[in-house]
């Protein structure tokens, strides 16, 4: 899953970034509103974390700028967390609203509540014939048979299983499970495929559709 972090104070950010990252999410970052804007528009984010009094561009502009162009899930965070706050938030077209300061868990879970309210929306839990795969809880099995993966290869697993047998690219492999320091060029793509399906065993469950990318068969 793609996020956009949008805060100004760094090392906040830096922390916030690096916390999600462990929980397996795909973090850029950006600094000021206008930054955030211009990311939104050569990137899909799933989820939008964005604090509400950002420099060049207030927040306020951003949320409502990205409410009526993009398909991406805004949580708003704000050092203010009044009533009136909140709803002025959602007015501006947030989804969620978190006040600081925040229990990190919390942060997690609204986020990933949030990525399941996108369009197509993804159930709870992913499955494809004996494979079972929780985002939430960052498991997933095989035949009753925990798999070890990386947070790449899981995140390329949940990726192909929320797609349900549909072509995925590796372009929308890498946009989805890496981020924006990613080098377009790389193979990296290619080993996680190939090292999730020495640990998912037999039978093969990821094809490779040549010049395409990849689907899960059952």
């Amino acid at each position: 899953m793609r996020v956009l972090l949008v805060e100004d104070e760094q090392p906040l950010a830096k922390y916030i970034a690096a916390g999600l990252r462990k929980h397996g999410f795909a973090v850029d970052v950006a600094f000021d509103g206008r930054t955030a804007l211009d990311k939104c528009v050569v990137t899909p984010y799933d989820v939008v974390v964005l604090d509400r009094d950002l420099p060049v561009v207030h927040g306020d502009t951003v949320c409502r700028e990205l409410a009526e162009h993009g398909a991406a899930r805004i949580l708003m965070l704000t050092a203010s967390g009044t009533v009136e706050d909140r709803v002025e938030g959602l007015t501006l077209g947030a989804d969620d609203y978190l006040g600081k300061p925040f229990a990190f868990s919390e942060l997690v879970a609204r986020v990933r509540a949030l990525s399941r309210r996108s369009a197509p929306a993804t159930p709870p839990l992913l499955r494809a014939g004996d494979v079972v795969l929780d985002p939430a809880r960052r498991t997933a099995e095989r035949a009753g048979r925990l798999l070890h993966l990386t947070p790449k290869e899981f995140g390329v697993l949940e990726q192909l299983l929320a797609a349900g047998g549909a072509v995925v690219s590796a372009e929308i492999l890498l946009d989805k499970v890496w981020d924006e320091h990613a080098d377009p060029f790389t193979n990296a793509v290619r080993i996680a495929v190939g090292t999730l399906r020495r640990k998912l065993g037999d039978p093969p469950l990821v094809d490779t559709v040549p010049s395409a990318g990849y689907r899960i068969v059952t």
